[in-house]
């Protein structure tokens, strides 16, 4: 396998070219990739919009994946861009939750249970010349729906009340747009699994301190704007 130019990244993992098919997505820290395969072959046979998984050679190891190569900006950019606007963007991403929260879990004997993303923010999605496609299954779990919602929320709220990052005000107009979605799905968004993400934010080891910092406030504003 032979692996080309770094071609981007997020907090845990590397994505490198390897052929103008395929991508290599190779974990730091040797964290393991390979439960996050069934998932992905599982959504794909569903018609969920995500990667398709390349053949897996002998020399890869257990934190590589291989994923198909997309083309095209990502929510984010679009948004920073003025290409794709709040309004807008809230439509897309309550879409790809509402329509992923509609595949059956693969495991959960819980009939209410679903496949969660647990990270679904503009940052993981491509906006394809085919569609949009929802990557970095890196979180994927199953449970409650309301969950991935509370999720997205406060990541969303997490940037739209740091004084200091430069996309904070573009993230509250997504997020004050995207809420009113969120409530209208089924389960909206109870105040137990805020709670849940919020717990799960301040516990994940890839925050710095002054991320962690913002959490409540965060939460404080998903709150405000759902009522």
């Amino acid at each position: 396998m032979r692996i080309g130019q770094r071609l981007g990244g997020g907090r845990c993992a590397d994505v490198y070219e390897l052929d103008e098919q395929w991508v290599l997505r190779r974990y730091r820290d040797g964290l393991d990739a390979t439960r996050e395969l069934p998932v992905i072959s599982y959504l794909s046979a569903s018609g969920y919009p995500v990667p398709r998984l390349g053949p897996r050679p002998p020399s890869a190891g257990p934190g590589d994946l291989i994923l198909q190569r997309l083309t095209g900006p990502t929510l984010l950019e679009a948004l920073l861009s003025g290409v794709m606007d709040g309004a807008e963007g809230s439509v897309l991403l309550a879409r790809l939750l509402a329509d992923l929260h509609t595949v059956p879990a693969r495991l959960s004997q819980d009939p209410e249970d679903r496949i969660l993303h647990l990270d679904l923010h503009p940052d993981n999605v491509m906006l394809t010349p085919d569609g949009p496609v929802v990557i970095d299954w890196s979180n994927t779990e199953e449970g409650p729906p309301a969950l991935d919602r509370a999720m997205t929320a406060v990541i969303l709220a997490q940037v739209a009340v740091d004084p200091d990052h430069p996309a904070a005000g573009g993230a509250r107009e997504l997020l004050t747009a995207l809420v009113p979605h969120l409530l209208l799905a089924e389960g909206g968004l109870p105040d137990r699994h805020l709670a849940d993400a919020a717990a799960r934010r301040t516990a994940n080891p890839t925050m710095r301190p002054a991320e962690r910092d913002l959490i409540g406030e965060a939460v404080a504003l998903v709150t405000t704007l759902s009522r």
